[in-house]
């Protein structure tokens, strides 16, 4: 097992006790996270961070799914993917038109092996992209960040985690970002 520590996509974000990646900019290591393979060996990262990143790349359904097979290609078993992304049902997500592609909870779920196997058993229409792809990640972490609006118009119930899980399915821009982590299983 290695420390070794990647911030993928880190802008001018840099990260110390990391090896910061982007494609632009003076990253340590400068490379386009949509290029194939990536520069790691299997097995041998023990963190990622990608603070709004993902949602920028993978564009055609073939090169996201092919993101996620080399992350958890390079990832050693528990390794951490820490994802940072603007809320599906906020405008943040929709103002740049760099966003090409909304990441949810579900949709990261569908990267478990154990999940592909419940749904399956369960005759759910859910796609087994775990399976499909022989990646297997499991969703241990998710955590949102509400946005001015909840603050707004729902002060007296600021700190309800379930409440606005069911707003926000009815109302947008009451969530600005969603914190997710993937922990690879091997």
């Amino acid at each position: 097992m290695t420390n070794l520590r990647l911030n993928l996509g880190c802008g001018a974000k840099r990260l110390d006790g990391y090896i910061n990646v982007d494609k632009w900019g003076d990253p340590d290591l400068r490379f386009d996270l949509e290029t194939f393979p990536y520069p790691w060996n299997k097995d041998t990262v023990a963190e990622i961070e990608m603070h709004h990143v993902l949602e920028h790349l993978g564009q055609q359904t073939e090169i996201y799914l092919k993101i996620i097979q080399e992350l958890y290609r390079i990832c050693q078993p528990g390794a951490k993917v820490h994802i940072t992304v603007p809320h599906h049902r906020s405008d943040r997500f929709f103002h740049d038109p760099t966003h090409v592609r909304p990441i949810t909870p579900v949709g990261l779920s569908m990267f478990s092996k154990r999940q592909n196997r419940e749904w399956q058993a369960n005759g759910k229409a859910f796609t087994l992209l775990a399976l499909y792809l022989d990646v297997d990640f499991e969703l241990t972490h998710v955590a949102y960040t509400p946005s001015e609006v909840w603050f707004e118009r729902y002060l007296e119930n600021a700190s309800d985690t379930a409440l606005l899980l069911k707003e926000s399915e009815i109302y947008s821009n009451l969530i600005k970002d969603v914190e997710m982590i993937l922990t690879a299983v091997k």
